[in-house]
């Protein structure tokens, strides 16, 4: 048997989705709960660190690249391509290394955009 401390009782809030949209929007990477409790209790202080979160900077160059990855068909010609080189029938012609050129500088963009929307700094 261990000495644990009880949890305390949880609480309950109630908001629209509009409500919650905005906290979330606002905490940028914290837990609702951590906001919340910051807001009302230390506001004057510096926001708490987050674990490890990195909140979103570009919720709309996020938002544009998930849409182009949902309609994306890369992973399949890509799992297509590793077949195949795995197999020995990928031939290398020049239509089949355009692809491939191609497919590369898509990912690059896209990786480029998600680092962006998160506020990350590429390679220099």
């Amino acid at each position: 048997m261990t000495d644990r401390q009880p949890r305390p009782s949880p609480f309950c809030l109630r908001l629209t989705p509009e409500e919650r949209a905005r906290l979330e929007l606002d905490a940028a990477g914290m837990t609702l709960a951590a906001y919340i409790k910051w807001r009302v209790f230390d506001p004057d202080s510096p926001p708490p660190k987050t674990r490890g979160k990195t909140p979103v900077r570009d919720h709309q160059t996020l938002s544009r690249l998930m849409g182009l990855l949902g309609q994306s068909r890369l992973s399949t010609n890509i799992n297509q391509l590793a077949k195949a080189a795995n197999s020995g029938s990928l031939a290398a012609d020049d239509l089949t290394r355009s692809a491939l050129e191609r497919a590369a500088r898509d990912i690059a963009a896209m990786r480029t955009m998600l680092m962006q929307a998160l506020g990350i700094r590429g390679e220099p």
